[in-house]
C-alpha cells in the first residue's frame, strides 16, 4: 500500500503490528486479524493461528463470530424499512408484535413479577430501535427476579436456556413485565434481537433474507450471515472462553458441530451474525459514505445520519453512564464511548485517543469495529476470546491507540 498523504504513516503501522504481534506472542491471544483504512487507503494485518494451540494460520477471509459486533449492520434493516416509508418512528408496533400490547411495568427492578403497574403508553418502533423499549440486559441487576427470568426462558443467546424460533421467542417475551416505562431508559441486547422479529413480521421474510437481498448482496457481503456453511467451516476458528481464574483456554464452541455449523432457530441481530474483516470494512465504509457504495445507494444520508449520532437524553442514558464508569473493574474499559445511536455506540466526549463522532461496537467474542467521520478512518479488530478475562480488551485498547497514533495528519 502507498504510504503518506492523508493515510497512515510507515513507523505508525509498524508499530501497530508490532503491538499486536506482543499480545499474539505472549500466548493470551491465539490469532487475529485486523483492518485499518483511510484515505483510500487500506491496511491488513494477519497474525497468530486459528486455535490456540496451533493449526493453520489467521487469513483474510477468516469468518469470525461477531457476536454484538452484529448489532451496527443488523439494524440496517429497519433503516430500510424506515427509508421506504414501511415503518414510521413513532409507529406503535402491536401491529407488528401484537404480543408486546398491553404492557405491565414492574414497580421495581427488584420486585417480584406480579408487583407491576400499567405502562403509561404503547412501545413504539422508536423504543425498539433506541434499545428504550422496556427490556433488557442489565447486569447490575443479576438474580433480581425479571433476569432469571429472562435467562430461564432462553431470551438471550446461550444463557442458558437454548433459543427458540422467533414467535416462540416472542411468545415468551410477552409473558413477561417491563422492567422500565417505554421510553424510559436504554437497555442493552433484548432490543437489537427484537430489530429482527420486526423487519421479518413487516416484509414476510426471514430477517436473513432481508438482510441478505438489501444489505449484504449489495455490498459484496459474501461471508455474512447467521451460520457458516460446510463446505466453508475450516474457516471459523475456535472460540475461547478461558477460565478467569487460571486463565486456561476453555473451547465455548468449536467449528465443527458447533453453534454457528447450522442455520439458527433464531436470527439474532443482537449476535447471531458471522463475518469477514473485508465484509465489514465494505459496511463501514459505506455508512462513512452517507449510505452509498460503490456509487449506489443502500441507504439515505439522512438514515445514516440517524444511526450515527446520538439518539438518547441524559435521562435515558443515565444508567448506562453509570455502568461505564463504575463497573471499568469488570468491562475492562469498553462500552465508555457516552451516546448511543441506533444499533451502535457514539462518542460524544474525548475520553481516549479517538474524537467525538467515531461510531461502532465491540462483540464479547473478541470482536470490534468502528469508524470516524473526522478522520475518514475504519478500523476492524477480530479474534475469538471471550471477555471472561481482560485479554481481548486490552488487545482492542491497544489496537485502536495504536490506529490512532498511525494516522500522518
Amino acid at each position: 500500500m502507498a504510504i503518506g498523504g492523508n493515510g497512515f504513516s510507515e513507523q505508525g503501522l509498524r508499530r501497530l503490528r508490532e503491538v499486536l504481534a506482543g499480545h499474539v506472542d505472549s500466548g493470551k491471544i491465539p490469532g487475529l486479524v485486523a483492518l485499518v483504512s483511510r484515505g483510500g487507503q487500506t491496511h491488513v494485518e494477519t497474525l497468530g493461528t486459528m486455535r490456540q494451540d496451533g493449526g493453520a494460520p489467521m487469513r483474510r477471509d477468516t469468518i469470525f463470530r461477531m457476536a454484538s459486533t452484529s448489532k451496527p449492520v443488523s439494524i440496517a434493516a429497519a433503516m430500510v424499512l424506515l427509508d421506504e416509508c414501511r415503518l414510521r418512528l413513532d409507529d406503535v408496533v402491536d401491529p407488528w408484535l401484537p404480543e408486546l400490547s398491553g404492557r405491565q411495568v414492574l414497580k421495581s427492578i427488584d420486585a417480584e413479577l406480579d408487583a407491576i403497574v400499567p405502562a403509561r403508553r404503547p412501545i413504539t418502533v422508536r423504543d425498539v430501535l433506541t434499545s428504550t423499549f422496556g427490556l433488557g440486559m442489565d447486569m447490575t441487576a443479576l438474580g433480581t427476579p425479571i433476569l432469571n427470568a429472562i435467562f430461564e426462558r432462553g431470551l438471550t443467546p446461550n444463557l442458558p436456556t437454548e433459543v427458540p424460533e422467533q414467535d416462540e421467542w416472542m411468545r415468551r417475551l410477552g409473558e413477561l413485565p417491563l422492567m422500565h416505562q417505554p421510553g424510559e431508559q436504554w437497555q442493552y441486547q433484548i432490543s437489537s434481537d427484537l430489530v429482527g422479529v420486526l423487519v421479518s413480521r413487516v416484509t414476510g421474510q426471514s430477517f436473513e433474507d432481508f438482510l441478505r437481498e438489501r444489505i449484504f448482496e449489495p455490498l459484496g457481503m459474501k461471508d455474512t450471515g447467521f451460520h457458516v456453511p460446510a463446505d466453508q467451516i475450516d474457516r471459523l476458528p475456535t472460540l475461547y472462553a478461558p477460565d478467569p481464574v487460571t486463565g486456561e483456554f476453555l473451547a465455548w464452541d468449536e467449528p465443527e458441530g458447533g453453534r454457528w455449523s447450522k442455520p439458527p432457530a433464531f436470527q439474532g441481530g443482537g449476535g447471531g451474525l458471522v463475518s469477514t474483516a473485508d465484509d465489514y470494512h465494505a459496511y463501514f465504509r459505506t455508512l462513512l459514505n452517507g449510505g452509498v457504495h460503490e456509487g449506489r445507494r443502500i441507504l439515505s444520508r439522512r438514515a445514516v445520519e440517524l444511526m450515527t449520532t446520538n439518539r438518547l437524553t441524559p435521562e435515558q442514558n443515565a444508567a448506562r453512564t453509570a455502568l461505564a464508569r463504575d463497573a471499568v473493574h469488570i468491562s475492562f474499559g469498553q462500552g465508555q464511548q457516552g451516546g448511543w445511536g441506533l444499533g451502535m455506540a457514539v462518542r460524544t466526549y474525548r475520553g481516549d485517543y479517538a474524537p467525538i463522532g467515531q461510531f461502532g461496537w465491540d462483540g464479547g467474542s473478541g470482536t470490534s469495529a468502528y469508524a470516524d467521520p473526522a478522520n475518514q478512518l475504519t478500523g476492524i479488530l477480530l479474534c475469538q476470546l471471550g471477555y471472561s478475562v481482560p485479554n481481548p480488551a486490552h488487545l482492542m485498547s491497544d489496537f485502536w491507540t495504536t490506529v490512532y497514533q498511525a494516522l500522518d495528519n
